[in-house]
This record gives C-alpha cells, sequence and structure tokens, in this order.
C-alpha cells in the first residue's frame, strides 16, 4: 500500500470519532430531560344530580335499583354537558319515568396548568321518585356549586341557593351547613343537607343539597323509596405547583479591576463552563487522537 491509502482512512476515522463524540452531547442531555416526571395537571368534577336509590313494588316482592347520573363530568381536559332530564325505564308501570326535569342542569370541569374548577347550575328543578307521580320530592329555585383549587392557593368550595325550596308539597327554609327533616304522614320522610364544602390544602368540594329519602305512599306497599340523592356536586384537585427555581449564591471572588482603557473583550468566548462541556471537551481529545494516529500512519507510509 502506499502513503495515500493509510492518509484517507486516518482522516475518515478522526471525522467519524468527532462526530460521534459531539453528537453523543445532545442525544444524553434530551435523555435527561425527558426523564423528568411531569407535573400533576390537577383534576376535577361536576354532576347535576346523582341517585342511589332502592325502589321495592309490590310489597317488597321486586326491587330495583334507582342508579341515576345526570351531567356527570371529569376533567383533566375541559368538558361540559347540559341534559335537562333524567329518565329510568322499567319503574313505573313498564313506563318511561322522568327523575328530573330542569329549566337549566349544567355541568362543567376545567383545568388549565395553573387552575382547576368544577361547576354546576340547576335551575327550577323538579325531582321525583316512583310512587309520587304527581307529587314532586323536592322543587327549587336556582342552585349552583362550585369548586376552584389554584396552584399555591388554598382551595374554595361554595353552594348558593336562590329562591324557595318545596320537600313533598311543604315550602321550607334551609340554613347553610345544616340539616333539615320534612315528614309527610302517609307519604314519607326527606332529611336534607344543604351547602355541604370540604377543603383540604389542595382539593374542594361543594354539595349544594344531599338528601336521605325514605318515601312509603299511604303505607300501600305500592312503591317504597329509600336512599339518597346528590343535587350540584362540584370537585376540584389543584394542579402541582411548578417547582421553584433555585437561586445561586452570590459569588464571593473578588471581581477583576481592569485598568482604565483597558479594550473590551465582551466578543470573546465565555471561559465558563456548560452541561455540553464534556462532551465538546470528549470531542476535541477524539481529534486529536485520530489525527496523531493520521499523521503517524502517513509517516510510517513516507518510510
Amino acid at each position: 500500500m502506499n502513503g495515500t491509502d493509510f492518509r484517507m482512512p486516518a482522516r475518515r476515522l478522526a471525522t467519524v470519532a468527532t462526530a460521534t463524540a459531539l453528537a453523543a452531547g445532545p442525544a444524553a442531555l434530551a435523555g435527561a430531560a425527558s426523564a423528568h416526571a411531569t407535573p400533576d395537571q390537577g383534576r376535577a368534577s361536576a354532576v347535576v344530580l346523582r341517585t342511589g336509590l332502592d325502589v321495592s313494588l309490590l310489597d317488597k316482592t321486586v326491587n330495583v335499583p334507582l342508579a341515576v347520573a345526570l351531567n356527570e363530568v371529569q376533567a383533566p381536559q375541559s368538558a361540559q354537558k347540559a341534559a335537562l332530564t333524567a329518565r329510568l325505564d322499567g319503574v313505573d308501570g313498564g313506563q318511561p319515568f322522568n327523575v328530573l326535569r330542569a329549566d337549566v342542569a349544567d355541568a362543567k370541569a376545567t383545568v388549565t396548568a395553573e387552575k382547576a374548577e368544577g361547576y354546576t347550575n340547576l335551575a327550577h328543578a323538579r325531582l321525583h321518585v316512583p310512587g309520587l307521580p304527581l307529587l314532586s320530592l323536592v322543587e327549587l329555585g336556582t342552585v349552583t356549586s362550585k369548586a376552584t383549587c389554584e396552584a399555591g392557593k388554598p382551595p374554595v368550595a361554595a353552594s348558593n341557593l336562590l329562591g324557595a325550596v318545596t320537600v313533598l308539597g311543604k315550602k321550607v327554609t334551609l340554613t347553610v351547613g345544616g340539616t333539615t327533616e320534612v315528614k309527610v304522614p302517609g307519604v314519607g320522610e326527606v332529611r336534607l343537607d344543604f351547602s355541604k364544602t370540604e377543603t383540604t390544602t389542595r382539593t374542594a368540594a361543594a354539595t349544594a343539597l344531599e338528601l336521605a329519602v325514605t318515601v312509603n305512599p299511604l303505607n300501600l306497599n305500592v312503591a317504597e323509596v329509600t336512599g339518597t340523592l346528590t343535587l350540584a356536586k362540584a370537585t376540584c384537585e389543584a394542579p402541582a405547583p411548578a417547582p421553584a427555581q433555585q437561586q445561586s449564591a452570590p459569588s464571593t471572588a473578588p471581581a477583576d479591576v481592569k485598568p482604565q482603557g483597558a479594550p473590551d473583550d465582551t466578543g470573546l468566548a465565555a471561559t465558563g463552563g456548560s452541561s455540553t462541556t464534556p462532551y465538546l471537551v470528549g470531542g476535541a481529545i477524539a481529534l486529536v487522537v485520530a489525527g496523531g494516529g493520521a499523521v503517524a500512519l502517513a509517516r510510517r507510509g513516507r518510510s
């Protein structure tokens, strides 16, 4: 072989070694960045109506669970529903049975990087249970529940009620955070908890009305209904706060003092290292080694 045959592979070897060393740096940095876990986005939910009732027909010879969730939404992503009625088939003589009628029944859940929020709005609502086709279990004006959880701030939960509330045909006055009991002879009993709220350091929940129901019209055992109902509930969990950036400690090294009129070396390269410095140094070393090998091989060829 002549000298040219040795010099060409040596040059190629130097080029490949340098490119490999330089390419390894950014790739390693990218892998390190992807290893960090993404922060919790937060969560939110809202529901207009949720029932957990047990309906007994024909002197308890037939039991039908009444489990309905109207306009239930959950989010890491924004969601919204606005259905106006909930129906149950197979209870009222096999005919569709309307559990809830309302002019407005809106549920919305929203989550962003800074805030999670659940919201429900129910207006002019009439809630029915089997056995009481003409008498509403509950009638109310406008009720809203809202739960807001912002990153780094205390969560907030609240429920509001506008207008009168009627339970089994009786107008009642509800107390915020209190319990109201309504008993109607020959019809049944209803216990209402109004505006229940719960908060922790990162979560919040607001429930406008929570009802415990026992209905047995005229004690005829035509349709005995027991269980619970939840109206206008909203929940949230705050997104995790962004990690605080660590501030570097002030340097105690004496500042460089330049003589008056010294030239400005702003355009010169900075001498400080960075996270890519080891890879650049590695590439430079590979280039030097490969170059030295090429020179040695070339000298051998000439000799």
